[in-house]
């Protein structure tokens, strides 16, 4: 059984482009695949390995500037969920699009997930999905309103449009692993929305830690990794990913004759050109046949 590592910290790295090729090194070294992200706002990422390399890796970054207070959290994948292990530059660790928008500064209240039930139950609190569409789709919380945006950059244009929804009201707000709350909740109160809520270590903490008896999780929550879902307990779930698109995809859309593996699903059936869907034939044989040789692919 491998352990992967869902992580982020909010830190001030003068100069990240100096601490990829260490910390790829190292997780290399240790056998460890996934991705990270690298800004001068911090680290951002989910690592699979064994118990030694994830604490190797760990222990690394833990050392890294302004990070011994990181926080992570951990769930068992019976097969490495990733295919490479990819360190990469970027200009925000979850890309906003907000320059005055610092975490570091202020944030919401953060909610245990033993309490999240009982403040996402009160009628004056209005809970908001920060995630994806296409993540919501497969599940959230009883209640919860989806802003159906496409990514995250644009929540604020979404908040402006939709603001006087929310007169009066206590905001709870929650996202997978925690980040995007961590950034929504401080734009937010620069808005002058006087309490905002997180629910801390976000829904896979949530998962983890309330028992499906008792949970308001409706579902499956979508993970960045090959694994693609999980359910309670964070028990990989049912969902594959479409070849083309890489929206989820249930066991219903999969039997849908608008599905075909590797080229196309029901989402994304009018997205694509015959020459695309051509290309996409051609990516999954090769991939199929790297399979049946034992072989990773090189586009996994």
């Amino acid at each position: 059984m491998l352990t992967v590592a869902a992580l982020y910290h909010f830190t001030r790295f003068p100069d990240p482009a100096a601490l990829r090729g260490p910390l790829l090194d190292c997780a290399v070294g240790h056998g460890v695949k996934g991705s990270l992200l690298l800004a001068a706002e911090g680290i951002n990422g989910t690592i699979a390995g064994t118990r030694a390399g994830i604490d190797a890796v760990l222990a690394h970054i833990r050392a890294l500037p302004g990070c011994d207070g990181l926080e992570w959290k951990e769930s068992p994948a019976a097969t490495m969920p990733f295919g490479k292990m990819k360190v990469k530059l970027k200009r925000e660790i979850v890309t906003m699009g907000q320059p005055d928008v610092d975490p570091r500064a202020q944030v919401g209240h953060y909610v245990a997930p033993q309490e999240w039930n009982a403040l996402i139950a009160s009628p004056d609190v209005a809970v908001i999905d920060t995630r994806n569409d296409y993540e919501v789709a497969i599940g959230t919380f009883e209640g919860a309103i989806d802003p159906k945006t496409r990514s995250f950059s644009e929540f604020p244009a979404w908040w402006e449009q939709n603001r006087d929804r929310f007169h009066n009201k206590r905001i709870a707000m929650f996202c997978t692993g925690g980040i995007r709350c961590e950034k929504s909740t401080n734009f937010l109160l620069q808005q002058g929305v006087e309490e905002v809520y997180h629910l801390k270590g976000g829904i896979l903490k949530y998962l983890e830690e309330v028992p499906a008896d008792q949970s308001l999780w409706q579902g499956e929550c979508f993970v960045f990794d090959q694994r693609v879902s999980v359910g309670h307990g964070l028990v990989q779930g049912q969902m594959t990913t479409c070849g083309a698109c890489r929206r989820p995809v249930t066991p219903e859309q999969r039997r849908d004759p608008a599905f075909e593996d590797g080229v196309c699903c029901p989402a994304c059936t009018g997205e694509y050109t015959e020459a695309d869907r051509a290309r996409f034939r051609e990516r999954q044989r090769q991939m199929e046949l790297a399979k049946a040789r034992g072989e990773p692919h090189l586009g996994a």
